[in-house]
C-alpha cells in the first residue's frame, strides 16, 4: 500500500484529499449509504448494528444533519474523486453534552469492496484536521470494539491513543470489550459523554 495521503483542500461545500471528495450528506446520498450500512461485511465486528431496514439509516441521517446544523461539521459522504462513486461515510461529529464535556467523535465506515486501500485513514486525517480548526478545545475520540483491529489501526495512524478499556455496556455479547482512543487525556465528564 502506498504512503498515507494527507493533501487536503477545503472549499465551502467540499473537502478534497488526494483520492477522496468529502461532502455534507444530502437526501440523494441515502440509497448508496444505506446499501453500505446494510452489508453484513461491514459489520463483522458488531453484526447487530447492521441496518436491516431503512429506519436506522434515517435516524443516522437525522443525527448527521443535526450535527452539521449545530457545529458546522459532521459526518461526510465519501466519494472517490476519480469516479464519483460513494464508498462510505465518516468524519468528526461533536457529541451532545454540556460545554465542558463535549468531544469530537471520529467515525468511519467504508464499503467492504473498498477495504484495505487506506481510504478510512485518508478520511480520518481530513476529519481530524477539520475538527481541530472548528473547535480545537474539544478532544477527538474514537470508540470501537477491541476485536476490530483495523478500526483501531486507523485511530492510531491519525495520532489517537488508547485512554479507556472496559466491557462494552449494552452489547448483546457480554464478552466484548470497548476501547476509547483520544488525542489527549479525557476528563470524567468527557469520558462519560463518549460512553453514553
Amino acid at each position: 500500500m502506498s504512503a498515507v495521503r494527507r493533501t487536503l483542500v477545503a472549499m465551502d461545500d467540499e473537502t478534497l484529499t488526494d483520492r477522496l471528495s468529502l461532502r455534507r450528506p444530502t437526501d440523494a446520498d441515502f440509497a448508496a449509504v444505506h446499501a453500505i450500512h446494510a452489508d453484513p461485511r461491514v459489520w463483522l465486528h458488531y453484526p447487530t448494528l447492521r441496518h436491516a431496514d431503512t429506519a436506522p439509516t434515517e435516524r443516522m441521517f437525522a443525527r448527521w444533519d443535526a450535527a452539521w446544523n449545530e457545529a458546522g461539521l459532521g459526518s461526510w459522504i465519501v466519494r472517490l474523486r476519480a469516479t464519483g462513486e460513494i464508498i462510505g461515510a465518516g468524519g468528526c461529529t461533536l457529541l451532545p453534552a454540556e460545554p465542558g464535556a463535549r468531544v469530537w467523535n471520529l467515525g468511519y465506515r467504508i464499503s467492504a469492496d473498498h477495504h484495505g486501500h487506506g481510504y478510512a485513514t485518508e478520511l480520518a486525517w481530513a476529519a481530524v484536521a477539520a475538527a481541530r480548526v472548528r473547535s480545537p478545545q474539544a478532544p477527538i475520540i474514537a470508540y470501537l470494539v477491541e476485536h476490530n483491529r483495523a478500526s483501531a489501526a486507523v485511530a492510531e495512524k491519525v495520532g489517537l491513543r488508547l485512554v479507556h478499556r472496559a466491557p462494552d455496556a449494552g452489547n448483546p455479547d457480554p464478552d466484548v470489550i470497548r476501547l476509547v482512543y483520544a488525542d489527549r487525556e479525557l476528563s470524567d465528564a468527557q469520558l462519560a459523554t463518549t460512553l453514553r
